[in-house]
C-alpha cells in the first residue's frame, strides 16, 4: 500500500536560476534590499538582491570564458562566505554542474571527488589553498584551474594576485574571473535547460545507503521541486505575509552541504528573507548574532538545538525573537524541542523534518496548522508518495506502528549516482510501470496507514545493533542518554566483543563544553563508521563485563 502526500504542487519546468530570479535582465523587485549579510562585518560586507544576480552572471561569464563548457563540473573547497550563493548559482547560469567539498576534507578526500566528480575548475578558501593544489595536482588538474576564493568583498579586492613566477601556470584570485566583464553581464542572458528534468545542477555527495560517498546528481527540476514544496508548507502558516516582512535568518551551517545549500542559496534569498552569514560555526557567536539581529527563523541540526537547550551559556543571550526553528539531519528528542521551545517568542514553532541528499533535500516536514507530535518528523512533502518495506525489501508494510524501511518516489528523486549504476541499482527500485523508489535505508513508522500520516524515523538499517538477535536502534538508546540532564549530547555504536555485538556509547558532557568534531560532522550527524572502528580498537576482544561506557 502506497501512502501519498496530502499535498499537490505544480512545479515550474525550468532552471534554478530562473525560478530564484525569474528574468535574467529585468528590474528585481525589492532589487536594494539586503540578502546576504556578513554576520562578523554587517555594515561593510553586503550583498543586495540586484548584486546577487549580478554577481552570479559576472561568474558565470567568467567561467565560460575561462573553457567551461555545458555540464562541466566546478568544485568549491571553501568555508562559507556571503559570496558562496553567488558562486555556486554562477556555475548552473554557465551551464555547469556544481559541487561542493567540506572545507574539512584532506588532500586525500579532496582528491577523491576531484577525480570522481572529473571537476574541471577549483575553487579554495585561502586558508584551504596548499591542500587544494595538492589535491588537484594528484587528480591531474592544473593549478592554473584553481581559484582563491576568499571572503573579503570582490568591490574592493585586488583584480591580479601573482602566486607563481609564471602566472599562468599557478593559481589565480576569483576576482579575475569578472574582471571589466560588469556591463557585459548586465545583458547578458543565462544558461537554460531544454530538459530540467534530465539536465543536472548539483553533485552532492552522500555515503548513501552504503558505502563510499557518492555524487549524488540534483537536476534543475528536483532542486526546484524541492524548494517550491517547502516553501509551499511554510505559506500555510497564519499570519505568513506580515511575518516575512520581519524575518530574518542566521546561517551557521555548512553551504557544501546540501541542507544548508537548499535554505541559504535558493529557498531564502527566493523569499527575499536576509541571510545572515557565519564564516563558521561557533555556539556562543551564534547566540550572540541570534540576539544581536533579532533572528526569527532559524534552520539548525540536533547538536545546536542540544547545546542550546543544555549549555547554560545559552541562559545568557536573549533568543526571545525566534518565532520557527527547523531541526533536521538527525533525530531530535521531545524534551529538546521542548526546552528550546522556553527560550523563544510565545508560541514559536521548532519541529524537526527529515530529509536526505538523494531526494535533494527535505521528504518531510510539518503543516503549520498540524498540531506537532514531538516525536514525528511530519507529513510528506508535496508529490510524494511512500512504501514502507520489511528489511527483506519484498514484502510490503499496511499496518501502522509496524517498523520497516522506508522507500519514497516523486519529483525530488535523484537522476543517479554519478557514473555509478551499480550503486543506483542498488539503491533505486523500479517498479513494472517504470516508477522509480528510493530505498532509504531508513528505519520507520506511520501513525496511521493513509495520506496525512505522520512519519516516524527509528535509525538507519545499516547502524542497527543486534544484541542477542534482537535489532537495537541506536538513536533509542541516545534519546535516552540525553534525558540525562549532565549529557548533552551521545553517540551509540555498535561493537563485537568475543563474536557478540553489543552497544558502546559516547557522550558529551553538558556544563558548556562544545560538542567536537569526533561525534558529529559539520552536517549534524553522528559519525558512526569512524566511532565504530574506534570502539573496536579500544575494546575489541575484550570480555563483555570488561567493557564500560566512555
Amino acid at each position: 500500500m502506497t501512502i501519498r502526500s496530502r499535498f499537490v504542487e505544480p512545479i515550474p519546468m525550468f532552471s534554478l536560476q530562473t525560478w530564484i530570479f525569474g528574468s535574467a535582465t529585468e528590474e528585481l523587485p525589492d532589487f536594494q534590499k539586503p540578502v546576504f549579510i556578513d554576520a562578523d562585518r554587517p555594515k561593510s560586507h553586503v550583498v543586495s538582491r540586484s548584486d546577487f544576480r549580478l554577481l552570479s552572471k559576472r561568474i558565470a561569464l567568467g567561467l565560460i570564458d575561462a573553457g567551461l563548457d555545458s555540464q562541466d563540473r566546478v568544485l568549491v573547497y571553501s568555508g562559507n562566505t556571503i559570496f558562496y550563493p553567488s558562486l555556486f548559482l554562477g556555475v548552473l547560469m554557465a551551464g555547469g554542474i556544481y559541487t561542493g567539498a567540506s572545507p574539512n576534507f584532506t588532500a586525500r578526500e579532496l582528491s577523491h571527488q576531484l577525480r570522481d566528480s572529473g571537476a574541471k575548475f577549483v575553487f579554495a578558501a585561502p586558508e584551504n589553498l596548499p591542500v587544494a593544489i595538492e589535491a588537484a595536482l594528484s587528480a591531474g588538474i592544473s593549478p592554473n584551474r584553481v581559484y582563491i576564493f576568499g571572503a573579503d568583498d570582490y568591490r574592493a579586492a585586488p583584480q591580479f594576485f601573482a602566486f607563481s613566477d609564471d602566472h599562468s601556470n599557478g593559481p589565480r584570485h576569483w576576482t579575475e574571473l569578472i574582471s571589466g566583464n560588469e556591463v557585459a553581464a548586465r545583458d547578458w542572458v543565462w544558461f537554460e535547460p531544454e530538459d530540467p528534468t534530465s539536465t543536472t545542477c548539483c553533485l552532492n555527495y552522500s555515503s548513501g545507503t552504503t558505502g563510499v560517498p557518492k555524487g549524488v546528481e540534483v537536476t534543475h527540476h528536483s532542486y526546484v521541486a524541492n524548494c517550491v514544496q517547502v516553501i509551499s508548507l511554510l505559506n500555510k502558516a497564519p499570519g505568513i505575509e506580515e511575518f516575512r516582512q520581519r524575518e530574518r535568518t542566521l546561517c551557521f551551517l555548512p553551504l557544501y552541504h546540501a541542507f544548508a545549500q537548499t535554505y541559504f542559496g535558493a529557498i531564502f534569498p527566493a523569499l527575499r528573507v536576509p541571510v545572515y552569514i557565519m564564516a563558521a560555526y561557533n555556539f556562543e557567536r551564534m547566540l550572540q548574532h541570534i540576539q544581536n539581529f533579532r533572528i526569527t527563523t532559524l534552520v539548525a541540526v540536533p547538536p545546536v538545538l542540544v547545546s542550546m537547550a543544555k549549555n547554560p551559556i545559552a541562559k545568557k543571550y536573549d533568543m526571545s525573537s525566534l518565532e520557527s526553528i527547523s531541526g533536521g539531519a538527525a533525530p531530535l528528542s521531545g524534551d529538546t524541542i521542548e526546552e528550546v521551545g522556553k527560550m523563544c517568542s510565545p508560541g514559536a514553532s521548532v519541529r524537526q523534518g527529515w530529509g536526505m541528499t538523494e531526494m535533494t533535500c527535505y521528504i518531510s516536514s510539518w503543516d503549520p496548522n498540524v498540531k506537532n507530535e514531538s516525536a514525528s518528523v511530519g507529513e510528506l512533502m508535496p508529490n510524494l508518495s511512500a512504501r514502507l518495506m520489511k528489511l527483506d525489501g519484498k514484502t510490503m508494510i499496511t499496518r501502522p506502528h509496524e517498523r520497516g524501511e522506508i522507500w519514497l518516489t516523486g519529483p525530488t528523486l535523484m537522476k543517479a549516482y554519478w557514473k555509478n549504476e551499480r550503486a543506483t541499482g542498488d539503491t533505486v527500485h523500479v517498479d513494472a510501470d517504470g516508477t522509480r523508489w528510493m530505498k532509504t535505508g531508513d528505519v520507520g513508522f506511520v501513525d496511521r496507514y493513509e495520506t496525512g500520516a505522520l512519519f516516524y524515523i527509528v535509525d538507519r538499517i545499516k547502524e542497527l545493533i543486534k544484541v542477542k538477535g534482537i535489532q537495537v536502534a541506536p538513536a533509542e538508546l541516545e534519546a535516552t542518554l540525553l534525558e540525562n540532564e549532565n549529557v548533552s549530547d551521545a553517540a551509540v555504536v555498535g561493537v563485537t566483543i568475543n563474536g557478540h555485538e553489543v552497544p558502546r556509547a559516547y557522550v558529551v558532557k553538558s556544563g558548556g563544553s562544545q560538542i567536537t568534531a569526533e561525534i558529529r560532522s559539520q552536517s549534524g550527524k553522528i559519525l558512526r563508521r569512524a566511532l565504530r572502528d574506534q570502539a573496536q580498537r579500544e575494546v575489541g576482544d575484550r570480555k563483555p563485563f570488561d567493557t564500560k561506557l566512555v
